[in-house]
């Protein structure tokens, strides 16, 4: 791929993930590695470099130093696999436990003082009876099927991770 790789966009750059890349940037610096993922805002390619014994090397190319990006192989089932072990999402029991407790406390209280109907059902938050939030009780960990409460819901969560409360 030749061009302003920043500019592409999210639906150009995803046929590029889980391949085996050379990145031409800046003054002819060359790059090599699996892309493992774009970041979306700045168009930036993180690359990883697999080590024979295990373990792996990370590096970010700038998105804006991109010349060109050459897709060098696909990755097998094994090295997808490897890739994706990276970085595991964390998962409900990445928090400590008091943690968890203070932070559904801090979401709840801060969508009661914006109006917003809120009940604790174990460990989900409900909201207005229609949206759940599991944990860690983020902008992402809403799930609902109205999607204009979900979205008001995630802007206030993204609100209370920025301001104090």
């Amino acid at each position: 791929m030749q061009g302003a790789w920043s500019h592409l966009g999210p639906l150009r750059w995803t046929p590029y993930v889980n391949k085996e890349v050379k990145v031409t940037a800046g003054k002819d610096e060359v790059f090599g590695g699996w892309l493992l993922t774009v970041d979306p805002v700045t168009a930036s390619l993180v690359l990883v470099q697999l080590r024979s014994v295990g373990g792996a090397s990370v590096q970010v190319v700038m998105g804006q130093a991109v010349q060109q990006v050459e897709v060098l192989q696909e990755a097998d089932p094994g090295t997808a696999r490897r890739l994706h072990s990276l970085f595991p999402p964390p998962g409900p029991g990445a928090m400590e436990p008091g943690e968890r407790v203070r932070r559904r406390c801090r979401v709840r209280r801060w969508l009661e003082k914006n109006r917003i109907p809120v009940e604790e059902e174990g460990e989900e938050l409900k909201v207005a009876g229609v949206l759940t939030i599991a944990t860690p009780y983020g902008p992402d960990d809403c799930s609902g099927g109205n999607e204009i409460i979900l979205d008001r819901i995630q802007k206030l969560l993204r609100q209370l991770d920025t301001s104090c409360c």
